[in-house]
C-alpha cells in the first residue's frame, strides 16, 4: 500500500510538472512561431511593411479573440486611457463643431463654470485659429487637441463673435472634469432625482451630498437613474450602496481563476438612511457597476428596479502594466451579487441589436432569493421588478437627430436670439421655422416601412421579378412616398422635445437640457406611478 501510494504521488507530481511544462512549451512554441513569420515578413515580403501596425494588429485580435473588454492601452493612449477612467482631462471646457473642414471651428457647448465659459466664450463662436494656427483644414479632433493641454498653461484663440467682431481670447486651461453626477434635483414635492452616469473616483461623496441636498427640500423618494451609465470603479459602485444599507452587508463578491483574487465587498461605513423608498431605473446600457448597485439594492429588498434588464456585463477588469509604459486592461474575475447571481450573459458574444441580452429560457438559469424571499435569476443582467419600456422613436426622428440637424438648426437659432425665456417658462413653438429648416438639408427621411420596401426592391430585382409585379410596386411605392416636409411635420411631436433641449443648453448650459428631457420623460412618468416592489 505505501507503494501505490508513493507511487500515486509521483505520479501526480508528474502530471502536474508535465501539464506546467506543456503550457509553457506551447507558449514558447507559438511565440518562436511568431517571431519567424515576422522575420520572413520582414525579409521577403513583396511591399514594405509597417512592423508596429502589424504587431498591433495582432494583439487586438488576440485579445478581442477572448472578451470586450481585455485591451492593450500603448503609451501614446495613456491620456484617452485615462480621461475613460476618471472623466477628466486638461482643456477650455468646451464641446466644439466642425461642419465643414474648410471652415472654422465652432464653440457648441461651453461647460458651466469652465475656462472657455470664464473667458467669455458662447455658443456660435467661431474659432479662426488657435495659437496663431488657422484651423481651416484642421480636422475637429486636431482642434479639439490644440485647445487641451497641461492645466495652467494658456492657448490663445482667435475668435469671431456671434455678435459680429473679431478678436483674441486667451484661456487658461484647467483639469476639467466631466461631471458623473449630472443632475439632482426634485422632480415633485416628493420626489428626489439623482441622474448617475458614470462611477468615477469621489462619486459615492457626490451622492451622500446630492441626498441631503434633496433631503433638505422635502424629498419623501429617492429616484436613482442609471439608465445608460455604463460603469466604472467597483469601489464607488460599493460605497453608493454603503448609503442605505446596514454597515457590513456585503455589496459584490469577485471570483477569479487565479489563486487569492477571491474578494467580497462589504459596506464598511454606517448609512445615512436605510428607510428611505429608493426607485432605480435601469436599461440595456446600465452595465457593470450599476449592475452591482441595482443587484445588491434588489437582493437586500432596499430599491424597487424599474426599466428594462441590464446590460449583462459581470467581469471585473484589472490594469496590469507592461513594456514601453504600456497598459493591460484585462478581466480578471466575474462578480456576484449578495444573493450569488452573476450578471454576466451566459452568451456576450451574442446580443439584440440594442446591446441587450437576447432572450434566455427559464432551464439556462438559476433561481436565487432576496432577503424577503422574492425570486430572482442570473443568466444575463439585472431583471428589473418592474419592465417599463421607453418610446421607441420613428426612423425619420433618429436620422434627423444623429445626422446633427437638429444641433445646426440649434446654433442658427442661437444666432438669431439674443436670449430665450427662464428654462421653466421655455417652450420651442416656431417648428415650421424647424421644418423649412431641416427641409433644405441632406438626410435620409425615409420612415421605416419605406426603407425596407427599397431593400425589397432591390431582392426582387435580384430574382428577376420586378417586371412581373411593377404594378403592384408601383402602388405600393406611391402609398409609401412623403415628401420630407410633410413627414417633418408628421413627426413634430417626437422631434420638437430634441430642439427644446438642444436650445435650453446653449443658453443654460448642460443642466437645463436635462431637466427639459426629464419634462418629457414618459418612461420615468411610468416607473413613478408604479407599486413598490419591496
Amino acid at each position: 500500500m505505501k507503494r501505490i501510494l508513493i507511487f500515486a504521488a509521483l505520479a501526480g507530481a508528474f502530471s502536474f510538472s508535465a501539464g506546467a511544462q506543456s503550457k509553457h512549451f506551447t507558449l514558447g512554441k507559438w511565440v518562436e512561431i511568431q517571431n519567424a513569420i515576422l522575420k520572413e515578413l520582414s525579409r521577403s515580403y513583396v511591399d514594405s511593411l509597417e512592423v508596429g501596425r502589424i504587431e498591433r494588429s495582432a494583439v487586438d485580435a488576440m485579445l478581442e479573440s477572448l472578451d470586450p473588454y481585455t485591451v492593450y492601452v500603448p503609451e501614446e493612449e495613456q491620456e484617452d486611457f485615462q480621461m475613460m477612467l476618471t472623466s477628466t482631462y486638461g482643456g477650455v471646457g468646451a464641446i466644439i463643431y466642425k461642419p465643414d473642414v474648410n471652415g472654422n471651428v465652432i464653440i457648441n457647448e461651453p461647460y458651466a463654470g469652465s475656462p472657455a465659459a470664464k473667458a467669455g466664450l458662447r455658443c456660435g463662436d467661431e474659432v479662426e485659429a488657435i495659437d496663431g494656427e488657422s484651423t481651416h483644414g484642421m480636422q475637429s479632433t486636431e482642434a479639439s487637441e490644440k485647445m487641451r493641454g497641461k492645466p495652467g498653461t494658456t492657448v490663445v484663440l482667435r475668435v469671431k463673435k456671434l455678435r459680429g467682431e473679431t478678436l483674441d481670447v486667451p484661456v487658461v486651461r484647467q483639469r476639467i472634469a466631466l461631471p458623473s453626477i449630472e443632475y439632482a434635483g426634485m422632480l415633485n414635492e416628493a420626489d428626489g432625482y439623482i441622474l448617475l452616469t458614470k462611477f468615477t473616483d469621489g462619486v459615492g461623496q457626490g451622492i451622500r451630498d446630492a441626498y441631503f441636498k434633496l433631503k433638505a427640500q422635502g424629498m419623501q423618494r429617492l429616484v436613482l437613474d442609471l439608465r445608460g451609465n455604463g460603469g466604472g470603479l467597483l469601489t464607488e459602485a460599493v460605497n453608493i450602496v454603503s448609503l442605505f444599507v446596514p454597515k457590513g452587508s456585503v455589496v459584490v463578491t469577485a471570483k477569479g481563476r487565479a489563486a487569492g483574487t477571491e474578494m467580497t465587498y462589504k459596506t464598511s461605513s454606517e448609512p445615512i438612511d436605510t428607510e428611505i423608498p429608493i426607485l432605480v431605473l435601469v436599461d440595456s446600457a446600465s452595465a457593470s457597476a450599476s449592475e452591482i448597485v441595482s443587484g445588491a439594492l434588489q437582493d437586500y429588498d432596499r430599491a424597487t428596479i424599474a426599466g428594462t434588464r441590464t446590460y449583462g456585463k459581470g467581469l471585473v477588469q484589472s490594469i496590469r502594466p507592461l513594456p514601453y509604459s504600456g497598459q493591460l486592461k484585462l478581466t480578471t474575475a466575474k462578480y456576484y451579487t449578495p444573493s450569488g447571481r452573476c450578471v454576466q450573459a451566459i452568451d456576450y458574444s451574442h446580443r439584440n441589436e440594442d446591446g441587450s441580452v437576447g432572450h434566455i429560457p427559464d432551464s439556462l438559469t438559476h433561481a436565487f432569493t432576496t432577503a424577503h424571499g422574492r425570486t430572482v435569476r442570473d443568466g444575463g443582467g439585472i431583471t428589473p421588478d418592474h419592465e417599463v419600456k421607453a418610446h421607441k422613436y420613428s426612423r425619420l426622428t433618429y436620422s434627423v437627430v444623429w445626422s446633427g440637424i437638429v444641433e445646426q438648426y440649434a446654433l442658427e437659432y442661437v444666432r438669431g436670439h439674443e436670449s430665450i425665456p427662464a428654462l421653466a417658462d421655455f417652450h420651442f413653438t416656431d417648428y415650421e421655422d424647424f421644418v423649412a429648416f431641416a427641409a433644405d438639408k441632406n438626410f435620409d427621411y425615409r420612415s421605416s416601412a419605406r426603407a425596407l420596401f427599397d431593400e425589397m426592391k432591390k431582392q426582387l430585382a435580384e430574382d428577376g421579378l420586378t417586371e412581373a409585379m411593377g404594378g403592384e410596386l408601383e402602388a405600393l411605392e406611391k402609398s409609401l412616398d412623403m415628401d420630407k416636409a410633410s413627414f417633418l411635420r408628421l413627426k413634430q411631436a417626437e422631434i420638437v422635445p430634441f430642439i427644446e433641449e438642444e436650445i435650453a443648453v446653449r443658453y443654460y448650459f448642460q443642466e437645463a437640457g436635462i431637466q427639459v428631457r426629464l419634462r418629457y420623460d414618459g418612461q420615468l412618468k411610468h416607473a413613478l406611478e408604479l407599486p413598490s416592489a419591496v
